[in-house]
């Protein structure tokens, strides 16, 4: 189905919890209030909109959190969710602690591709960004997946003065590893309107003057990620530049939060309500309000203009 802009809305983002085993600063802040775990949606429940997406064009979905891999059998919903008809690609961003534990269930379950969020190669900092030593488990996660050939993006988020200074490290892991290494900016969302943003413009300099030409390749996926590859790489290098590099003319998505919030765009409050629906029976409407969610997509974000921004929640309860 296509948006008031022509755009085809093909790609939902669900969160299936608000829930984490790490407290990374610009997304689970120590004071973040908790959702009541009767508010989440069921495994049942989720599925029952994909369905309904589905009918509607959505081909992909992404499971996310909080973190993922927290909720209870998650490899049942992904195997639930392949088995609707018309989704096509099942795939998940988690922060890998859990990942190498569950990797065999997972992918039993047709997990198509995984995103580990990694923003430094050194455990002190870990701890720093995260408030958890589980450096090494993440790791651990990140080398599971390599291991049984699942493709794999690594998410990193660049923070002036904590790990701005790790962009080589970070980079250079695609050199040998067949990753594609993505340098997200940070979103002025919740906790994150904190901190400046590490930009496009400024890594791709340094990138080229390391690595030389920074050769523009294709990367499957469902997201805006530009991607590049330096002469030499197994891997590539990838930008998701939501302030500086704005990619709302061809945005394909919608997010459903773990409480059965539509959203049709990150930056603003407004969110269509599922659950009360769900739970009625009443599938009509809530397929109604699918349609409504991305008749509703804006032309494009206010990141930008942080005043405009009018979503005060911290990632984590949206979905990362």
């Amino acid at each position: 189905m296509q948006d008031q802009y022509g755009r085809k809305i093909t790609y939902m983002r669900i969160s299936v919890t608000d829930r984490c085993n790490l407290r990374c600063r610009y997304c689970m802040p120590e004071d973040i209030e908790r959702l009541p775990r009767e508010d989440l949606l069921t495994f049942d429940e989720l599925v029952c909109v994909a369905e309904l997406a589905a009918k509607h064009g959505i081909r992909a979905v992404k499971l996310t959190g909080g973190e993922p891999l927290v909720r209870r059998n998650i490899w049942e919903l992904v195997a639930a969710l392949k088995a609707v008809d018309g989704i096509e690609q099942v795939t998940m961003t988690t922060n890998g602690v859990l990942f190498s534990e569950y990797a065999d269930a997972l992918l039993d379950a047709g997990l198509d591709a995984v995103n580990i969020s990694l923003d430094t190669l050194r455990p002190d900092r870990f701890l720093q960004i995260t408030g958890s030593d589980a450096w090494e488990a993440a790791w651990n996660g990140l080398q599971a997946a390599l291991r049984k050939n699942i493709p794999v993006k690594i998410n990193c988020v660049l923070q002036s003065q904590i790990n701005q200074d790790e962009w080589k490290d970070l980079a250079e892991l695609a050199r040998n590893l067949p990753v594609a290494v993505r340098f997200i900016e940070m979103m002025p969302i919740g906790a994150g309107a904190d901190y400046e943003a590490v930009s496009e413009a400024w890594l791709r300099e340094q990138l080229s003057e390391v690595f030389g030409e920074l050769t523009p390749v294709k990367v499957a996926g469902n997201g805006p990620a530009a991607y590049v590859k330096p002469a030499g790489f197994v891997g590539s290098i990838g930008f998701i530049s939501a302030l500086h590099g704005p990619f709302c003319t061809h945005c394909n998505r919608l997010r459903l939060t773990s409480i059965g919030e539509l959203k049709p765009c990150l930056c603003y409050r407004e969110r269509i309500p599922l659950r009360g629906a769900l739970r009625a029976g009443d599938l009509a409407q809530v397929e109604g309000r699918i349609v409504q969610a991305i008749r509703q997509k804006p032309k494009g974000h206010c990141f930008s203009d942080r005043a405009a921004v009018t979503e005060q929640r911290q990632m984590a309860q949206i979905g990362g």
